[in-house]
């Protein structure tokens, strides 16, 4: 399926599923991904390493949602059912791991920093994973893994709500990004009051309201400049008063300017 989106990805209902594919082995490898395409719902019974080389890729699974720019790559432990969306034109590089093989010691998935020297050897090793490449590519896996155990945890997880309430809420923004009505107000709208809503988003997601705003908007302004938006534009969309206020939030988050983004 391909089409030219602009909206992040939503959470998968995986209970509404009635099928998820089951691929015992994760493969390695390099695919590339057209603007909009999707990869369907499933599991693996290894633990995997998602990394964007090219535009960004979105994850999800029923705990919640990733975006993923080339500054990040994503470690999915094995029996996640997790689907894919590239937005942007995706050179997605996959790396298999067996379950002895779990470096950080994750049982969840999460977003990892990905170093100049990491990001080399993903796509080294995932180039040709057919040919026998025999002790140097052995040699290869080590380093990666060696420099897998190095990467800082990346807070980029918009996790999904499980509340009515809270989901009634959650999906009305992330229909809008830009919306920029208060907690009440929203509550107004769905029936619930402020304190409620308040106290449901930090039991039911571990974080305050506007954390978890700013995180849906930080996923769509990636979405925005895969598909090439202008930053003032993006920052409009995204609903941020000024395009310095939203640089200043993306540069806090990713490191640089939405500006000198990997695939701008």
């Amino acid at each position: 399926m391909v089409a030219n989106l602009c909206v992040v990805a939503l959470p998968i209902n995986f209970q509404m599923m009635t099928e998820i594919r089951h691929d015992p082995v994760a493969p390695t490898r390099t695919q590339h991904l057209p603007s909009g395409a999707m990869i369907d719902a499933h599991r693996h019974d290894d633990h995997q390493i998602i990394y964007a080389g090219r535009g960004v890729l979105a994850i999800t699974t029923s705990a919640g949602s990733w975006v993923t720019p080339g500054t990040n790559a994503i470690w999915v432990p094995a029996g996640t059912v997790h689907a894919h969306q590239a937005h942007g034109d995706l050179d997605l590089h996959l790396v298999g791991l067996p379950t002895t093989d779990n470096p950080l010691g994750l049982d969840a998935p999460t977003v990892l920093g990905v170093s100049p020297l990491l990001r080399e050897l993903i796509i080294a090793y995932t180039r040709n994973p057919d040919e026998d490449g025999g002790a140097e590519r052995a040699r290869m896996r080590a380093v990666l893994l060696d420099q897998l155990r190095a990467s800082p945890r990346q807070p980029v997880h918009l996790p999904t709500p499980t509340a009515p309430l809270l989901r009634a809420v959650c999906g009305i923004l992330q229909e809008n990004p830009a919306d920029g009505r208060t907690l009440v107000e929203l509550g107004r709208q769905v029936g619930a009051s402020g304190r409620t809503l308040s106290r449901l988003f930090r039991n039911d997601l571990g974080m305050t309201f506007p954390q978890w705003r700013t995180q849906l908007r930080l996923q769509h302004a990636l979405v925005l400049l895969a598909d090439k938006q202008p930053v003032t534009a993006v920052a409009h969309r995204c609903g941020w008063a000024s395009a310095s206020a939203f640089i200043d939030a993306f540069r806090r988050t990713f490191g640089h300017t939405p500006g000198t983004h990997p695939g701008r």
